[in-house]
């Protein structure tokens, strides 16, 4: 279980748009407070089904490893399962399956996050059950052992078997030169081989601490009913020195790069164009709020421009599109896409699709697109509220890169305010030969786009 999760805001973002609201409304009558040990907590109350989701999140992420040690944020995350003194021996998960609960947990570059999804009348048992493993990890060096060989086989399994994925990884290292969002959440096979027992605690004992994590709940919980818990269980937990969070910046980009990697278990060509890009935290946030309208306008449905012309009228492509990552701590990616058709070479695939891109930096979106987004983006507002648990994600993701609750309920108004010009003016900042890096997928030995 364990699984590498890529959350973020484009995938999730999608579901919360709420057209225009005024600044004072609180869209999922969240609530927050802070412990006296510096404990953040959100309640996001849902009363329909007497179900709650338990969420701690933590403010580190494999950004934050030190070099040499790539995917120890994510072992560690593995670890977290074997047990402490009062729950060893995998006595967690069994647990909170003996109580009908499920559980899982991710990491991803600047968090990593711990959940069970219960009923309401289990709540204090997850929150006892987080709170003993916060501070109270016991792993012996078989147990290191052991969870490398299932890291190793995760790695196998997501990465060494998929030729998209080792181009999507090779593609990151060549957009990053210094920056740690170069290297795998997972980490590279030699490090995580290289792994061992002190260097796993180390890590958990510098940020393993209340006062570096969030607490979210989701459902059907109030306020007054979780603070009173929240402080008797986690405000009892010390709060730590915590290291500044303190990573090395990418120097200027004055030249585009391009990755081609062949392989013959590939089962189509692709291509992808990569972009430098500010996110949410890393700002100006004015370029990431026309960004995540630019990519849905570009992608987000199948009437969305690139769809439209390159597949449905050109028929140069089976599948094309952009996207946009904008919950990072730092600077992250703008992206294009596109598979070729059948009868269609890479070559002519890169020339239609750059097409459409100088199409867009010259004449921009137009208002009829922007309206439409909108309007779209406004519809799926009616199925977040189906689901907390995916809005405890939302919110988490936002807290663990330094965006506050204010921000998050200022969102909905900030899209509706977005401007064509605002749009396009971004478009041109952030798509520049400078940033690219072009990823190309061949699945034999040709001579397009060498």
């Amino acid at each position: 279980m364990r699984n590498l999760l890529k959350t973020g805001l484009v995938a999730c973002v999608l579901l919360v748009f709420a057209g225009p609201v005024h600044a004072e409304t609180n869209l999922f009558d969240a609530e927050s407070f802070t412990l006296e040990n510096g404990m953040e907590v959100v309640v996001i109350p849902d009363h329909r089904a007497p179900i709650v989701t338990h969420m701690v999140w933590y403010r580190v992420g494999s950004a934050d490893e030190e070099p040499g040690r790539s995917g120890i944020a994510h072992f560690l995350e593995h670890l977290m399962f074997k047990g402490t003194e009062a729950y060893p021996d995998g006595q967690f998960s069994y647990i909170v399956a003996r109580n009908g609960g499920a559980e899982n947990a991710f990491t991803s570059y600047d968090y990593t996050g711990y959940f069970q999804n219960v009923a309401r009348d289990r709540l204090e048992l997850m929150m006892e059950l987080e709170a003993d493993r916060m501070t109270g990890l016991v792993i012996a060096d078989e147990d290191v052992e052991t969870e490398r060989q299932v890291v190793l086989e995760e790695r196998r399994m997501r990465t060494d078997n998929d030729p998209g994925a080792i181009l999507s990884e090779q593609v990151r290292a060549a957009q990053y030169f210094i920056h740690p969002y170069g290297w795998p959440v997972i980490g590279w096979q030699h490090e995580i081989e290289a792994l061992n027992r002190e260097a796993v605690m180390e890590f958990y004992a510098r940020h393993y601490a209340p006062n570096n994590a969030i607490l979210i709940v989701a459902g059907d919980v109030t306020t007054e009913e979780l603070r009173p818990l929240a402080e008797r269980i986690y405000g009892s937990i010390p709060a730590i020195d915590l290291p500044e969070r303190i990573r090395p910046q990418e120097p200027p980009q004055l030249a585009s790069r391009r990755v081609v990697y062949e392989d013959p278990r590939a089962t189509h060509a692709s291509l992808q164009l990569l972009y430098l890009a500010p996110t949410y935290a890393s700002g100006p946030q004015e370029e990431a709020y026309g960004l995540e309208v630019l990519a849905e306008v570009l992608s987000g449905s199948p009437t969305s421009r690139l769809y439209r012309r390159l597949v449905v009228e050109q028929q140069v492509a089976v599948s094309a599109g952009a996207w946009y990552s904008g919950d990072g701590k730092d600077p992250s990616r703008f992206g294009f896409w596109i598979v070729p058709a059948i009868g269609v070479s890479i070559e002519d695939a890169e020339n239609a699709l750059r097409a459409q891109i100088a199409d867009l930096l010259e004449n921009g979106i137009t208002e009829d697109e922007l309206a439409r987004v909108k309007t779209r983006m406004e519809a799926d507002m009616i199925f977040a509220r189906d689901n907390v648990a995916s809005i405890a994600r939302w919110y988490g993701s936002w807290l663990a890169v330094g965006l506050t609750t204010e921000e998050i309920e200022a969102w909905p108004q900030r899209i509706a305010e977005v401007t064509v010009d605002q749009v396009n003016a971004t478009a041109r900042a952030v798509i520049v030969p400078q940033t690219e890096v072009a990823g190309i997928l061949l699945p034999e030995e040709t001579d397009d786009a060498l």
